[in-house]
């Protein structure tokens, strides 16, 4: 008979409770695991959108539009025969064999088609901004439509109208006719700093109520349309135009605008307008359904940092200003080309592009003051602010002289005198022309026809001049010329070889 083993039983639960308290341990360890994962998550600075999206989604709408177009085109206005006739000849008739209207069958009259249709025409996304039904979406989303529709979280649809629209910051108002509508509270992009969070939500590819989220990649950023864009990492495609750009609190900071991409989706880079520029312009709109800007007619550029230094100034900040329309108020103020705007008002002009922001901003009548470098110095300029009505240029066109002067060398250039008659048509004094041009000027950017109106703070007068002015320079710093090309001056920084 085989012998039994038996375990006292305190040898039983002490096994048991070495079990439990293995269990526990296990329990501990997951809990304290899962609370140094938060807290981890915490210190990491990764949040939770969960309670921003539940409070800003109502709030947040689809925008899509319609157009008209002929009835016998296609949404792009094509003939939409014209595929059939690609593949089956010039000679395919549309069904009935007729390409013209289409015969009833009971009176044998041709029977009446109409002479436009509605065809979709795009999708885009939008925000409300007051309970009342007003709400703000981009100028591209609505430019040129017919028709828009704008449908909520709860599927609730509504016709929009357009309050006005602003081409120039591409800002829309809209205004649906409701009460009682969820809205965003207004933030301030001027709070941002990089590598803060941010969150957008939109129809991408018409895919409503989508929420993505990424951090500021840069602020100020300048594509040439003179907005300082909010750059972020946020993830934003064709549809989520005119959405919402969210901080952690909830409140919008921008305006989702632009992409920037080669293959037209989303590559990493995803440009928003800041809130206090669009809401500068809605109230405008809301007023009087149409934006005032002031302008002061210049045409202004970049300072380099080797033109800084070659003119004297401190930093290179500020507009270099290529151009003045005749009788605009920069004209009249005294505002001469070659001269650096580097304040208008009490506001620095860090950047070329803060000018004509600054001006766009300021009521026209308004006096100001600009401060410009001029010869090596500060100057203070009283300038009226205009309106801005249209697009103007100071437009004259040099025309290069018949070489019948002595011809000087200067700096790889070969110069004569600028003709009475040319300094009147470009209302300049003195400078000299470029007949031809080598290094080191033509690596510094001076080409044939180019008037020389300044090296550095002296104005030129003729030839000999300009190569006894440059002859005193110290060779080491780089030569600032002022340099007329068609209706634009420019400082150019020249360095001479060794």
């Amino acid at each position: 008979m085989q012998e039994q083993v038996h375990f006292p039983l305190y040898q039983s639960v002490g096994r048991a409770r070495r079990a439990l308290f293995a269990v526990m341990m296990g329990v501990v360890l997951v809990a304290g695991a899962l609370q140094h994962a938060r807290v981890h998550a915490q210190a990491a600075g990764f949040p939770d959108f969960t309670t921003i999206v539940e409070k800003a989604e109502p709030a947040v709408v689809n925008i899509r539009t319609t157009a008209k177009v002929s009835a016998r085109s296609g949404p792009q206005g094509q003939d939409p025969y014209e595929m059939f006739r690609h593949f089956f000849g010039p000679d395919f008739q549309p069904p009935g064999g007729r390409q013209g209207p289409q015969q009833n069958p009971r009176n044998n009259k041709p029977r009446a088609e109409p002479e436009e249709r509605s065809v979709p025409r795009g999708v885009g996304s939008g925000f409300f901004i007051s309970d009342d039904g007003y709400l703000l979406t981009n100028h591209h989303v609505v430019e040129g439509a017919t028709d828009i529709f704008v449908t909520l979280t709860d599927s609730r649809e509504f016709k929009a109208k357009v309050i006005g629209s602003d081409k120039r910051t591409d800002v829309a108002l809209l205004k649906v006719e409701a009460k009682g509508m969820a809205f965003l509270p207004i933030g301030s992009a001027k709070l941002l700093k990089k590598g803060q969070w941010v969150m957008a939500i939109g129809s991408p590819f018409g895919l409503e109520s989508t929420v993505t989220s990424g951090i500021v990649s840069a602020l100020g950023r300048e594509t040439g349309d003179y907005l300082p864009f909010i750059q972020t990492d946020v993830a934003v495609n064709p549809g989520n135009s005119g959405g919402p750009l969210l901080n952690l609190k909830g409140e919008v900071v921008g305006i989702n605008a632009q992409i920037v991409s080669r293959s037209g989706g989303f590559m990493g880079i995803s440009l928003a307008i800041p809130i206090e520029e669009a809401m500068a312009v809605v109230d405008q709109l809301r007023a009087s359904g149409s934006v005032t800007r002031g302008r002061i007619g210049v045409q202004i550029g970049e300072v380099s940092k080797d033109v800084a230094q070659a003119i004297g100034l401190p930093k290179a900040e500020g507009a270099l200003v290529g151009g003045v329309e005749p009788d605009a108020p920069a004209d009249k103020a005294g505002v001469l080309p070659g001269d650096v705007i580097t304040k208008f008002g009490d506001k620095p002009i860090t950047r070329w592009s803060d000018l004509p922001r600054l001006v766009g901003e300021t009521k026209p009548g308004t006096t100001s003051t600009l401060e410009v470098w001029r010869k090596g110095k500060p100057l203070t300029l009283k300038v009226t602010v205009a309106e801005l009505k249209a697009d103007k240029t100071a437009a004259v066109e040099p025309t290069p002289p018949k070489v019948v002067e002595t011809v000087t060398t200067v700096l790889g250039m070969e110069i004569v005198p600028v003709k009475e008659d040319v300094q009147k048509k470009l209302r300049i004094k003195g400078g000299v022309q470029v007949t031809a041009v080598q290094a080191p000027a033509s690596t510094a950017g001076v080409a044939e026809g180019d008037i020389i109106l300044a090296v550095n703070d002296a104005d030129i007068t003729s030839p000999t001049q300009f190569a006894k002015v440059v002859a005193g320079l110290d060779q080491a710093r780089p030569v600032g010329l002022m340099v007329r090309t068609g209706e634009q001056t420019r400082w150019v920084a020249v360095r001479t070889e060794k």
